[in-house]
Protein backbone atom coordinates (compact mmCIF):
# COMPACT_ATOMS: atom_id res chain seq x y z
CA UNK A 1 0.00 0.00 0.00
CA UNK A 2 1.08 3.79 -0.91
CA UNK A 3 1.75 5.98 2.21
CA UNK A 4 -0.73 8.13 0.35
CA UNK A 5 -3.00 5.41 0.22
CA UNK A 6 -2.38 4.80 4.03
CA UNK A 7 -3.43 8.58 4.90
CA UNK A 8 -6.48 8.48 2.68
CA UNK A 9 -7.76 5.58 4.24
CA UNK A 10 -7.29 6.70 7.60
CA UNK A 11 -7.81 10.10 7.83
CA UNK A 12 -11.16 9.01 5.68
CA UNK A 13 -12.08 6.72 8.39
CA UNK A 14 -11.95 9.47 11.04
CA UNK A 15 -13.80 11.64 9.49
CA UNK A 16 -17.10 9.03 8.91
CA UNK A 17 -16.48 8.46 12.87
CA UNK A 18 -16.42 12.24 13.75
CA UNK A 19 -19.49 12.99 11.78
CA UNK A 20 -21.01 10.56 14.29
CA UNK A 21 -19.39 10.88 17.59
CA UNK A 22 -16.42 13.20 17.38
CA UNK A 23 -14.67 12.43 21.34
CA UNK A 24 -14.44 8.85 19.61
CA UNK A 25 -12.50 10.42 16.55
CA UNK A 26 -10.35 12.65 19.15
CA UNK A 27 -9.37 9.52 21.28
CA UNK A 28 -8.24 7.04 18.02
CA UNK A 29 -6.27 10.36 17.00
CA UNK A 30 -4.68 11.03 20.66
CA UNK A 31 -3.79 7.24 20.50
CA UNK A 32 -2.15 7.19 17.39
CA UNK A 33 -0.08 9.94 19.06
CA UNK A 34 0.83 8.73 22.36
CA UNK A 35 2.05 5.83 21.01
CA UNK A 36 4.22 7.73 18.58
CA UNK A 37 5.49 9.68 21.45
CA UNK A 38 6.54 7.02 23.89
CA UNK A 39 8.90 4.24 24.22
CA UNK A 40 6.54 1.03 24.13
CA UNK A 41 8.44 -1.80 26.30
CA UNK A 42 5.31 -3.81 27.15
CA UNK A 43 6.42 -7.07 26.15
CA UNK A 44 2.85 -8.35 25.17
CA UNK A 45 2.30 -5.44 23.07
CA UNK A 46 3.21 -4.62 18.96
CA UNK A 47 2.28 -2.49 16.49
CA UNK A 48 -0.24 -4.09 13.38
CA UNK A 49 0.34 -3.08 10.10
CA UNK A 50 -1.93 -0.62 8.45
CA UNK A 51 -3.15 -3.24 5.93
CA UNK A 52 -4.01 -5.83 9.47
CA UNK A 53 -5.78 -2.80 10.57
CA UNK A 54 -8.14 -1.43 7.98
CA UNK A 55 -9.04 -5.40 7.59
CA UNK A 56 -10.73 -5.66 10.92
CA UNK A 57 -13.03 -1.96 9.60
CA UNK A 58 -15.28 -3.65 7.41
CA UNK A 59 -18.60 -5.38 6.52
CA UNK A 60 -17.46 -8.77 8.22
CA UNK A 61 -18.17 -6.80 11.42
CA UNK A 62 -22.05 -7.24 10.66
CA UNK A 63 -22.10 -11.19 9.93
CA UNK A 64 -23.40 -14.16 11.95
CA UNK A 65 -21.21 -17.14 11.66
CA UNK A 66 -21.61 -19.55 14.21
CA UNK A 67 -20.32 -23.01 13.26
CA UNK A 68 -17.06 -23.44 11.26
CA UNK A 69 -15.75 -23.69 7.48
CA UNK A 70 -18.68 -25.12 5.34
CA UNK A 71 -21.16 -25.77 8.61
CA UNK A 72 -22.64 -22.37 9.41
CA UNK A 73 -25.73 -21.84 11.80
CA UNK A 74 -26.36 -19.05 10.12
CA UNK A 75 -26.63 -18.81 5.87
CA UNK A 76 -24.85 -16.53 3.62
CA UNK A 77 -21.64 -16.84 5.29
CA UNK A 78 -19.69 -17.73 1.89
CA UNK A 79 -17.21 -14.77 2.36
CA UNK A 80 -16.33 -15.69 6.29
CA UNK A 81 -15.87 -19.10 5.07
CA UNK A 82 -13.09 -17.62 2.60
CA UNK A 83 -11.61 -15.60 5.25
CA UNK A 84 -11.88 -18.04 7.65
CA UNK A 85 -10.24 -21.06 5.68
CA UNK A 86 -7.26 -18.56 4.59
CA UNK A 87 -6.47 -17.49 8.00
CA UNK A 88 -6.16 -20.79 8.79
CA UNK A 89 -4.33 -22.34 5.83
CA UNK A 90 -1.63 -19.39 6.64
CA UNK A 91 -0.99 -20.69 10.19
CA UNK A 92 -1.13 -24.50 9.50
CA UNK A 93 1.73 -23.39 6.51
CA UNK A 94 3.59 -20.84 9.22
CA UNK A 95 3.64 -23.21 12.06
CA UNK A 96 3.54 -26.89 10.37
CA UNK A 97 0.26 -27.62 12.63
CA UNK A 98 -1.92 -30.21 11.38
CA UNK A 99 -4.85 -28.12 12.23
CA UNK A 100 -5.97 -24.47 12.97
CA UNK A 101 -8.76 -22.95 14.53
CA UNK A 102 -8.78 -19.17 14.23
CA UNK A 103 -11.92 -18.12 15.68
CA UNK A 104 -10.91 -17.32 19.71
CA UNK A 105 -11.66 -13.89 20.45
CA UNK A 106 -8.58 -13.84 22.69
CA UNK A 107 -5.95 -16.08 24.65
CA UNK A 108 -8.07 -17.07 27.25
CA UNK A 109 -10.90 -17.90 24.64
CA UNK A 110 -8.22 -20.09 22.82
CA UNK A 111 -6.93 -21.68 26.79
CA UNK A 112 -10.19 -22.44 27.18
CA UNK A 113 -11.45 -24.53 23.75
CA UNK A 114 -7.76 -26.24 24.45
CA UNK A 115 -9.09 -27.37 27.89
CA UNK A 116 -12.46 -28.25 26.94
CA UNK A 117 -11.36 -30.03 23.69
CA UNK A 118 -9.58 -32.07 26.37
CA UNK A 119 -12.10 -33.00 28.67
CA UNK A 120 -14.95 -33.21 25.84
CA UNK A 121 -15.83 -36.22 26.16
CA UNK A 122 -16.19 -35.81 30.30
CA UNK A 123 -18.55 -32.59 30.06
CA UNK A 124 -21.89 -34.21 29.90
CA UNK A 125 -22.01 -35.50 33.51
CA UNK A 126 -24.75 -35.34 35.47
CA UNK A 127 -22.74 -32.68 38.32
CA UNK A 128 -22.05 -30.54 35.36
CA UNK A 129 -25.85 -30.40 34.43
CA UNK A 130 -27.02 -29.76 37.79
CA UNK A 131 -24.42 -26.91 38.25
CA UNK A 132 -25.27 -24.98 35.18
CA UNK A 133 -28.57 -24.33 36.71
CA UNK A 134 -27.07 -21.73 39.68
CA UNK A 135 -25.20 -18.96 39.09
CA UNK A 136 -21.66 -19.74 39.16
CA UNK A 137 -20.55 -17.20 41.34
CA UNK A 138 -22.77 -18.50 43.47
CA UNK A 139 -20.87 -22.25 43.87
CA UNK A 140 -19.08 -22.83 47.13
CA UNK A 141 -15.84 -24.22 47.17
CA UNK A 142 -17.50 -27.58 48.17
CA UNK A 143 -19.48 -27.18 44.90
CA UNK A 144 -16.40 -26.75 42.77
CA UNK A 145 -14.60 -29.67 44.09
CA UNK A 146 -17.63 -31.81 43.80
CA UNK A 147 -17.88 -30.86 40.43
CA UNK A 148 -14.27 -31.96 39.54
CA UNK A 149 -14.72 -35.21 40.95
CA UNK A 150 -17.68 -36.30 39.05
CA UNK A 151 -15.99 -34.86 36.22
CA UNK A 152 -12.61 -37.21 36.76
CA UNK A 153 -11.00 -35.06 39.14
CA UNK A 154 -8.80 -33.15 36.75
CA UNK A 155 -5.55 -31.83 37.29
CA UNK A 156 -3.28 -29.50 35.87
CA UNK A 157 -0.40 -28.87 36.13
CA UNK A 158 1.67 -25.89 34.78
CA UNK A 159 4.42 -23.03 35.55
CA UNK A 160 3.84 -20.61 38.94
CA UNK A 161 2.87 -17.20 38.12
CA UNK A 162 5.58 -15.56 40.50
CA UNK A 163 8.33 -17.82 37.75
CA UNK A 164 6.59 -16.62 34.92
CA UNK A 165 3.57 -18.66 34.43
CA UNK A 166 -0.07 -16.99 32.99
CA UNK A 167 -3.35 -16.57 35.03
CA UNK A 168 -5.28 -18.99 32.49
CA UNK A 169 -2.99 -21.75 33.66
CA UNK A 170 -5.45 -22.94 36.37
CA UNK A 171 -5.21 -19.92 38.91
CA UNK A 172 -8.18 -19.69 40.63
CA UNK A 173 -8.90 -16.18 39.68
CA UNK A 174 -9.49 -17.29 36.25
CA UNK A 175 -12.13 -19.66 35.49
CA UNK A 176 -9.14 -22.58 34.91
CA UNK A 177 -8.76 -22.19 38.45
CA UNK A 178 -12.47 -23.48 38.65
CA UNK A 179 -12.02 -26.12 36.30
CA UNK A 180 -8.85 -28.04 37.35
CA UNK A 181 -7.54 -28.72 40.84
CA UNK A 182 -4.24 -27.33 39.91
CA UNK A 183 -0.31 -27.63 41.06
CA UNK A 184 2.71 -25.68 40.05
CA UNK A 185 5.83 -25.93 39.24
CA UNK A 186 8.50 -23.33 40.07
CA UNK A 187 11.86 -22.15 38.57
CA UNK A 188 15.57 -23.00 40.76
CA UNK A 189 15.83 -20.56 43.34
CA UNK A 190 19.52 -20.15 42.67
CA UNK A 191 19.13 -19.83 38.90
CA UNK A 192 15.39 -18.88 38.22
CA UNK A 193 15.44 -21.73 35.25
CA UNK A 194 13.29 -24.58 34.95
CA UNK A 195 14.41 -27.59 36.52
CA UNK A 196 13.02 -30.56 34.14
CA UNK A 197 14.09 -33.04 37.06
CA UNK A 198 11.79 -31.47 39.40
CA UNK A 199 9.00 -31.36 37.08
CA UNK A 200 9.16 -34.61 36.39
CA UNK A 201 9.03 -35.68 40.15
CA UNK A 202 5.95 -32.91 40.49
CA UNK A 203 4.22 -35.29 37.34
CA UNK A 204 4.80 -38.06 38.91
CA UNK A 205 3.50 -37.27 41.87
CA UNK A 206 0.74 -34.77 41.16
CA UNK A 207 -0.50 -37.12 37.79
CA UNK A 208 -1.70 -34.33 36.12
CA UNK A 209 -4.57 -34.53 33.48
CA UNK A 210 -3.26 -31.71 31.43
CA UNK A 211 0.35 -30.27 31.87
CA UNK A 212 0.60 -26.32 30.45
CA UNK A 213 4.29 -25.34 29.07
CA UNK A 214 4.69 -21.97 27.79
CA UNK A 215 4.47 -18.58 29.91
CA UNK A 216 4.17 -14.66 30.16
CA UNK A 217 7.28 -13.58 32.24
CA UNK A 218 9.81 -16.17 31.76
CA UNK A 219 12.99 -14.51 29.90
CA UNK A 220 14.56 -18.26 28.49
CA UNK A 221 13.75 -20.53 26.05
CA UNK A 222 11.73 -23.75 26.98
CA UNK A 223 12.42 -27.42 26.14
CA UNK A 224 9.39 -28.63 24.75
CA UNK A 225 10.73 -32.36 23.76
CA UNK A 226 11.55 -33.29 27.73
CA UNK A 227 8.03 -31.38 28.81
CA UNK A 228 6.41 -33.39 26.13
CA UNK A 229 7.96 -36.95 27.56
CA UNK A 230 7.22 -36.31 31.07
CA UNK A 231 3.87 -35.61 30.33
CA UNK A 232 3.75 -38.61 28.50
CA UNK A 233 5.20 -40.70 31.28
CA UNK A 234 2.30 -39.84 33.29
CA UNK A 235 -0.40 -40.09 30.31
CA UNK A 236 -0.85 -37.08 30.22
CA UNK A 237 -1.88 -34.48 27.83
CA UNK A 238 0.62 -31.58 26.79
CA UNK A 239 -0.26 -28.22 25.89
CA UNK A 240 1.31 -25.33 25.48
CA UNK A 241 0.42 -21.96 25.17
CA UNK A 242 3.19 -20.13 23.21
CA UNK A 243 0.84 -16.23 23.53
CA UNK A 244 4.22 -14.57 24.07
CA UNK A 245 6.48 -16.18 21.43
CA UNK A 246 4.67 -17.03 18.56
CA UNK A 247 6.33 -14.55 16.42
CA UNK A 248 9.79 -16.28 17.35
CA UNK A 249 8.29 -19.72 16.58
CA UNK A 250 6.75 -18.20 13.00
CA UNK A 251 10.33 -16.53 12.46
CA UNK A 252 12.01 -19.83 12.86
CA UNK A 253 14.33 -18.48 15.91
CA UNK A 254 12.54 -20.79 17.91
CA UNK A 255 13.45 -24.02 16.11
CA UNK A 256 13.53 -27.56 17.05
CA UNK A 257 12.92 -29.09 20.78
CA UNK A 258 12.13 -25.02 21.65
CA UNK A 259 9.44 -25.02 18.84
CA UNK A 260 6.27 -26.32 20.82
CA UNK A 261 3.89 -27.23 17.69
CA UNK A 262 5.70 -30.39 16.77
CA UNK A 263 5.91 -31.82 20.40
CA UNK A 264 2.68 -30.80 21.99
CA UNK A 265 -0.97 -32.14 21.42
CA UNK A 266 -2.98 -28.84 21.48
CA UNK A 267 -0.88 -25.24 21.24
CA UNK A 268 -2.71 -21.88 22.30
CA UNK A 269 -1.68 -18.68 21.04
CA UNK A 270 -2.94 -14.62 20.73
CA UNK A 271 -2.39 -13.27 17.58
CA UNK A 272 -1.32 -9.76 18.35
CA UNK A 273 2.16 -9.90 20.63
CA UNK A 274 5.12 -10.84 18.50
CA UNK A 275 3.04 -12.51 15.67
CA UNK A 276 2.18 -8.68 15.39
CA UNK A 277 -0.90 -9.26 14.35
CA UNK A 278 -4.81 -8.23 15.61
CA UNK A 279 -6.24 -8.36 19.11
CA UNK A 280 -7.28 -12.64 18.96
CA UNK A 281 -6.33 -16.24 19.77
CA UNK A 282 -5.60 -19.13 17.93
CA UNK A 283 -5.51 -22.75 18.66
CA UNK A 284 -3.46 -25.16 16.89
CA UNK A 285 -3.64 -29.27 17.73
CA UNK A 286 -3.02 -32.63 16.26
CA UNK A 287 -5.87 -34.53 14.11
CA UNK A 288 -7.26 -36.63 17.02
CA UNK A 289 -8.46 -33.43 18.83
CA UNK A 290 -9.81 -31.17 15.91
CA UNK A 291 -13.61 -32.17 16.07
CA UNK A 292 -13.42 -31.27 19.22
CA UNK A 293 -11.55 -28.00 18.95
CA UNK A 294 -13.53 -26.57 16.43
CA UNK A 295 -16.60 -27.06 18.09
CA UNK A 296 -15.23 -23.62 20.07
CA UNK A 297 -18.01 -22.18 19.13
CA UNK A 298 -20.57 -22.25 20.98
CA UNK A 299 -19.01 -24.46 23.48
CA UNK A 300 -17.17 -21.75 25.09
CA UNK A 301 -17.14 -18.91 22.42
CA UNK A 302 -19.73 -16.49 21.34
CA UNK A 303 -20.28 -15.95 17.57
CA UNK A 304 -16.71 -15.34 16.00
CA UNK A 305 -15.53 -12.48 14.63
CA UNK A 306 -15.19 -12.89 11.08
CA UNK A 307 -13.95 -9.03 10.23
CA UNK A 308 -10.88 -9.92 12.89
CA UNK A 309 -10.43 -13.66 11.31
CA UNK A 310 -9.62 -11.13 7.80
CA UNK A 311 -7.49 -9.45 9.84
CA UNK A 312 -5.26 -12.73 11.30
CA UNK A 313 -5.35 -13.90 7.64
CA UNK A 314 -3.90 -10.66 6.04
CA UNK A 315 -1.53 -10.63 9.62
CA UNK A 316 -0.51 -14.20 9.11
CA UNK A 317 0.54 -14.19 5.34
CA UNK A 318 2.66 -10.97 6.42
CA UNK A 319 3.93 -13.72 8.90
CA UNK A 320 4.99 -15.78 5.68
CA UNK A 321 7.12 -13.84 4.11
CA UNK A 322 10.86 -13.96 4.44
CA UNK A 323 11.18 -10.50 6.19
CA UNK A 324 9.32 -12.20 9.03
CA UNK A 325 11.94 -14.13 10.24
CA UNK A 326 14.58 -11.23 10.04
CA UNK A 327 11.95 -8.95 12.40
CA UNK A 328 12.07 -11.66 14.80
CA UNK A 329 15.68 -12.21 14.71
CA UNK A 330 16.00 -8.46 15.48
CA UNK A 331 13.44 -9.04 18.32
CA UNK A 332 15.69 -11.30 20.26
CA UNK A 333 18.95 -9.45 18.85
CA UNK A 334 17.45 -6.09 20.70
CA UNK A 335 16.34 -8.11 23.72
CA UNK A 336 19.18 -9.48 24.71
CA UNK A 337 21.02 -5.79 23.92
CA UNK A 338 18.69 -4.48 26.34
CA UNK A 339 19.43 -6.73 29.00
CA UNK A 340 23.00 -6.15 28.17
CA UNK A 341 23.04 -2.54 28.60
CA UNK A 342 20.83 -2.86 32.21
CA UNK A 343 23.61 -5.40 33.12
CA UNK A 344 26.29 -2.69 32.16
CA UNK A 345 24.46 -0.21 34.36
CA UNK A 346 23.96 -2.67 38.02
CA UNK A 347 20.31 -3.70 36.89
CA UNK A 348 19.60 -7.39 38.72
CA UNK A 349 17.80 -9.46 36.24
CA UNK A 350 15.96 -13.04 37.03
CA UNK A 351 17.50 -15.36 35.05
CA UNK A 352 20.25 -13.05 34.54
CA UNK A 353 19.71 -12.56 30.79
CA UNK A 354 17.20 -13.46 28.08
CA UNK A 355 17.31 -15.94 25.57
CA UNK A 356 13.84 -14.09 23.74
CA UNK A 357 11.90 -11.01 23.41
CA UNK A 358 11.31 -10.16 26.88
CA UNK A 359 13.79 -8.86 30.15
CA UNK A 360 12.61 -9.15 33.86
CA UNK A 361 14.21 -6.14 36.15
CA UNK A 362 14.11 -7.40 39.95
CA UNK A 363 13.50 -3.67 40.59
CA UNK A 364 13.85 -4.20 44.39
CA UNK A 365 17.79 -3.74 44.15
CA UNK A 366 16.51 -0.14 43.23
CA UNK A 367 14.81 -0.21 46.29
CA UNK A 368 11.52 0.27 44.93
CA UNK A 369 8.04 -1.96 43.88
CA UNK A 370 7.02 -2.67 40.88
CA UNK A 371 3.98 -0.58 41.05
CA UNK A 372 6.71 2.57 41.80
CA UNK A 373 8.73 1.65 38.99
CA UNK A 374 5.81 1.40 36.60
CA UNK A 375 4.34 4.58 37.15
CA UNK A 376 7.73 6.17 37.30
CA UNK A 377 8.81 5.20 34.28
CA UNK A 378 5.30 6.06 32.34
CA UNK A 379 5.64 9.86 33.91
CA UNK A 380 9.17 9.75 31.70
CA UNK A 381 7.44 8.58 28.74
CA UNK A 382 8.93 4.74 29.40
CA UNK A 383 5.80 2.31 28.86
CA UNK A 384 6.17 -0.87 31.16
CA UNK A 385 4.33 -3.00 32.96
CA UNK A 386 5.15 -4.65 36.66
CA UNK A 387 5.13 -8.34 37.09
CA UNK A 388 6.19 -10.21 39.84
CA UNK A 389 9.55 -12.31 39.94
CA UNK A 390 10.11 -16.16 41.86
CA UNK A 391 9.38 -15.56 45.48
CA UNK A 392 8.09 -12.07 45.33
CA UNK A 393 7.30 -10.36 48.76
CA UNK A 394 4.80 -8.00 47.25
CA UNK A 395 3.18 -10.40 45.89
CA UNK A 396 1.05 -9.91 42.23
CA UNK A 397 -0.36 -7.19 42.35
CA UNK A 398 2.62 -4.62 43.95
CA UNK A 399 5.19 -7.15 42.64
CA UNK A 400 8.88 -6.56 42.69
CA UNK A 401 9.81 -6.66 38.96
CA UNK A 402 9.24 -4.54 35.95
CA UNK A 403 8.99 -6.80 32.79
CA UNK A 404 10.08 -4.83 29.57
CA UNK A 405 9.51 -6.55 25.65
CA UNK A 406 11.24 -5.77 22.23
CA UNK A 407 8.67 -6.73 20.03
CA UNK A 408 6.98 -3.24 19.26
CA UNK A 409 10.38 -0.95 19.49
CA UNK A 410 12.07 -3.48 16.91
CA UNK A 411 8.75 -2.91 14.36
CA UNK A 412 9.58 0.65 14.96
CA UNK A 413 12.93 0.09 13.48
CA UNK A 414 15.38 0.51 16.62
CA UNK A 415 17.96 -1.61 16.90
CA UNK A 416 20.89 -2.84 19.22
CA UNK A 417 22.43 0.96 19.89
CA UNK A 418 18.91 2.11 20.65
CA UNK A 419 18.51 -0.71 23.18
CA UNK A 420 21.67 0.84 25.23
CA UNK A 421 20.49 3.53 25.15
CA UNK A 422 16.90 2.93 26.30
CA UNK A 423 18.84 0.38 29.02
CA UNK A 424 20.16 4.00 29.94
CA UNK A 425 17.18 5.81 30.06
CA UNK A 426 15.59 3.01 32.25
CA UNK A 427 18.60 3.37 34.74
CA UNK A 428 18.41 6.66 35.56
CA UNK A 429 14.59 7.00 35.74
CA UNK A 430 14.67 3.92 38.37
CA UNK A 431 18.07 5.52 40.29
CA UNK A 432 16.41 8.48 40.64
CA UNK A 433 13.33 7.53 41.75
CA UNK A 434 12.79 7.16 45.84
CA UNK A 435 10.09 5.40 47.45
CA UNK A 436 7.52 7.10 49.12
CA UNK A 437 5.40 6.75 52.99
CA UNK A 438 2.01 6.64 54.00
CA UNK A 439 0.82 8.95 56.20
CA UNK A 440 1.29 7.66 59.34
CA UNK A 441 4.97 7.17 58.12
CA UNK A 442 4.99 3.46 56.86
CA UNK A 443 7.21 2.47 53.99
CA UNK A 444 4.72 2.78 50.99
CA UNK A 445 4.17 0.56 47.93
CA UNK A 446 2.89 2.89 46.15
CA UNK A 447 4.16 6.36 46.54
CA UNK A 448 7.03 7.36 45.02
CA UNK A 449 9.18 10.37 44.35
CA UNK A 450 10.40 11.25 40.99
CA UNK A 451 11.89 15.22 40.28
CA UNK A 452 8.96 16.36 37.50
CA UNK A 453 11.90 17.86 35.79
CA UNK A 454 14.08 15.00 35.51
CA UNK A 455 10.86 13.11 34.11
CA UNK A 456 10.20 15.65 31.25
CA UNK A 457 13.79 15.06 30.42
CA UNK A 458 13.81 11.40 30.14
CA UNK A 459 10.82 11.76 28.24
CA UNK A 460 11.90 14.16 25.59
CA UNK A 461 14.84 12.20 25.41
CA UNK A 462 12.50 8.98 24.74
CA UNK A 463 11.07 11.09 22.07
CA UNK A 464 13.80 12.11 20.29
CA UNK A 465 15.15 8.41 20.43
CA UNK A 466 12.26 7.57 18.54
CA UNK A 467 12.02 10.61 16.21
CA UNK A 468 14.18 9.15 13.75
CA UNK A 469 11.85 5.36 13.90
CA UNK A 470 8.81 7.09 13.14
CA UNK A 471 5.36 5.16 13.80
CA UNK A 472 3.37 4.55 11.05
CA UNK A 473 4.97 6.72 8.77
CA UNK A 474 2.52 6.44 5.51
CA UNK A 475 -0.42 7.49 7.72
CA UNK A 476 -0.71 11.44 8.14
CA UNK A 477 -3.69 12.38 9.93
CA UNK A 478 -3.11 16.41 9.61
Amino acid sequence: MSRNAESTAFRSALEVIRAVEPRVADAIGAELADQRESLKLIASENYASPATLLAMGNWFSDKYAEGTVGRRFYAGCQNVDTVEALAAEHAQELFGAAHAYVQPHSGIDANLVAFWAVLADRVESPALKKAQVRQVNDLTEADWFALRRELGNQRMLGMSLDAGGHLTHGFRPNISGKMFDQRSYGTDPATGLIDYDRVAEAAREFKPLILVGGYSAYPRKVNFRILREIADSVGATFMVDMAHFAGLVAGKVFTGDFDPVPHAHIVTTTTHKSLRGPRGGMVLCQPELADQVDRGCPMVLGGPLPHVMAAKAVALAEARRPDFADYAQRIVDNSQALAEGLLRRGAKLVTGGTDNHLVLIDVSGYGLTGRQAEQALLDSGIVTNRNSVPQDPNGAWYTSGIRIGTPALTTRGLGTAEMDQTAELIHTVLTQTTAGANADGTPSKAKYTLDAGLADKIARQATDLLATYPLYPGVDLS
